[in-house]
């Protein structure tokens, strides 16, 4: 058993869903999403589950702190092709830990899973510094917000 993970799950999420149209520069020669582009709907999640719940990257670099990704994982299911509508669910999974974990899950129009991923960001100063416990600022966010 590994009490190191246990230490850090948890039932309390957040989530957003996001949607958006593929575009061309976003496919291959096939017309189909190039599997690089999954992390920039990723990126294009977490910003607007920012934007919504009130935890933007400007919010956190004005508390002096930078978010590095330190982990990424994505799964893909079925193909985005371009012009497909789609949408992405951004869940902010809270922990323990001085870190931001978010869950994704990509659907096309027709409901179906696409894509499922996973990105990981530790909290640095901006010289890059780990800090090793969660800024006051993101636990006051955590509270804003019912996770704590």
């Amino acid at each position: 058993m590994n009490r190191r993970k246990e230490r850090f799950k948890t039932d309390q999420t957040l989530q957003h869903t996001e949607h958006f149209k593929v575009k061309f520069n976003e496919t291959d020669a096939l017309g189909i999403v190039w599997h690089g582009n999954y992390i920039g709907y990723f990126e294009d999640g977490r910003e607007a589950f920012g934007r919504h719940f009130g935890i933007s990257y400007q919010d956190i670099q004005k508390n002096g702190c930078a978010t590095p990704i330190v982990s990424v994982v994505s799964e893909h299911k079925k193909p985005l092709r371009y012009a497909d509508d789609a949408y992405i669910v951004t869940t902010y999974v809270d922990c323990a830990a001085a870190k931001m974990i978010f869950h994704f899950e990509i659907f096309n129009d027709r409901d179906e899973l696409v894509c499922t991923g996973k990105t990981i960001q530790v909290f640095t100063d901006f010289d890059g510094n780990l800090l090793l416990t969660i800024p006051p600022f993101l636990e006051t966010w955590k509270k804003k917000v019912g996770l704590s």
